[in-house]
């Protein structure tokens, strides 16, 4: 759906977003015309479009004070050449009419691009440096996700979208949110499923609420009045369940995937993919343990119960390449080792379907109707072309974590502010908000 305030087709404006109208937009964007006006419609027209893509959740007014009419730009210098020589050569034959050697002649440097910076102070913005890590699909996103408390700012939340970065400060935005902000969006189908899957988990719900109610008021009527309540037996270590129990379960599963891997009958019958399942698997196991400490005994109990299932559902599954057939064995014949038995005469349709869900869970990338996005995880459509880090920035996609190293500056052919603007128009905007200072 396209939001026609903010992505216009007939006077478009470009924004900071990874929508494909904008991109359209970029496609066919022109310089403004500036042949019939006069030198302040020039200015307003500049500051207008460029308005519309830096900043356009930030008011004017704010704007306005944060504009600064200094720059800050470098000019790299060659140090071997400033070891090298004095600069006598520059010198040489001068007032004589000698004209330097053409060797020596030094190519002119590149223009810095000053008008570039005109809005630099608004990178500094918590919002826009979230957008310009590819952490949100657009300044408006990233500006949601901190308000609703979905960022950190060195380690602790922070919930205004204009803070302003200092150099050396690391954000951190919440994985599923950048999950959702940069993969592909849901079809019909997968949306379909995923409002099953949502309706089947509270009917169970529902029906757990139900059975403790029923036990609750079936627990009164037995007991007669007359009769005091039996005393509570304690249960036996067997019922008990502590988390020593389920971690010592754990690391019990890991031995086995371990011995799966490593014995050489076993993994010789491996195929790479079901190698490939068992490390994913292995690796569940290990986040699971180390996360047992922080766990209550019964979440510990429910994700030990779950992973010895998906345990049982792989052994059986890689038995399917080593079990001979009930013919041959009962005629006493020797079993072909190459002999495979079609999974049909072992597996029934619904362990199948189990093994198949066991199998979708073990892997790093899992389907998930519950998710908000698609799974497995794609990039969303479009993203390519916006798909670059500023230089000011250092970013972890894996950890979806951000260092801003540095104020953005302006170098020789280069300004590190990404604009989709040339430097006639941001000089315009920039003589706009400068005879207002």
């Amino acid at each position: 759906m396209r939001l026609k305030r903010a992505y216009g087709l007939k006077r478009p404006k470009l924004r900071q977003s990874w929508n494909k109208f904008n991109l359209y937009n970029l496609s066919r964007a022109e310089a403004p015309i500036v042949g019939p006006r006069t030198f302040f419609q020039q200015k307003w027209t500049a500051k207008a479009i460029a308005r519309a893509y830096h900043g356009d959740t930030v008011k004017e007014k704010h704007w306005q004070r944060m504009f600064r009419r200094r720059m800050r730009s470098v000019v790299p210098m060659d140090h071997n050449q400033l070891a090298r020589s004095d600069g006598y050569e520059q010198g040489e034959g001068r007032g004589s009419g000698l004209e330097p050697h053409p060797d020596r002649k030094r190519p002119p440097p590149a223009k810095i691009p000053y008008m570039n910076m005109t809005f630099a102070p608004l990178e500094r913005r918590l919002d826009t440096a979230i957008f310009r890590a590819m952490f949100a699909s657009s300044t408006r996103q990233a500006r949601q996700f901190v308000v609703h408390g979905d960022v950190k700012v060195n380690g602790k939340k922070m919930i205004y979208p204009g803070y302003q970065l200092n150099p050396g400060d690391m954000f951190q935005v919440e994985p599923e949110r950048v999950l959702f902000a940069t993969g592909a969006p849901k079809d019909a189908k997968e949306r379909r499923s995923g409002r099953k899957a949502r309706q089947r988990k509270k009917a169970s719900a529902e029906k757990q609420e139900q059975n403790q109610e029923s036990k609750s008021s079936e627990q009164p009527s037995e007991q007669s009045p007359e009769q005091p309540s039996a005393p509570k037996t304690r249960q036996s270590p067997a019922e008990e369940t502590s988390p020593e129990s389920a971690k010592e379960t754990l690391q019990s599963l890991v031995s086995q995937a371990r011995s799966l891997l490593n014995t050489p009958a076993t993994s010789s019958l491996l195929s790479g993919k079901r190698k490939q399942d068992l490390r994913a698997f292995k690796r569940t196991l290990q986040r699971t343990l180390s996360r047992s400490n922080s766990l209550f005994p019964q979440q510990a109990t429910t994700l030990t119960d779950s992973l010895d299932a998906q345990l049982q559902e792989l052994t059986q599954k890689l038995s399917l390449n080593s079990s001979p057939t009930p013919d041959s064995s009962s005629q006493g014949e020797n079993p072909d080792p190459n002999h495979r038995v079609p999974a049909s005469q072992i597996l029934t349709e619904e362990n199948s379907s189990m093994l198949r869900k066991a199998m979708a869970e073990a892997r790093e990338n899992p389907i998930d109707a519950t998710k908000p996005y698609a799974t497995p995880w794609r990039p969303r459509p479009y993203m390519s072309a916006f798909a670059f880090v500023p230089r000011y920035l250092e970013v972890h996609h894996r950890i979806c974590s951000a260092v801003y190293l540095r104020h953005p500056v302006a170098r020789p052919g280069l300004a590190e502010v990404p604009t989709p603007f040339g430097n006639d128009t941001n000089a315009l905007a920039f003589n706009w908000y400068l005879r207002r200072r």
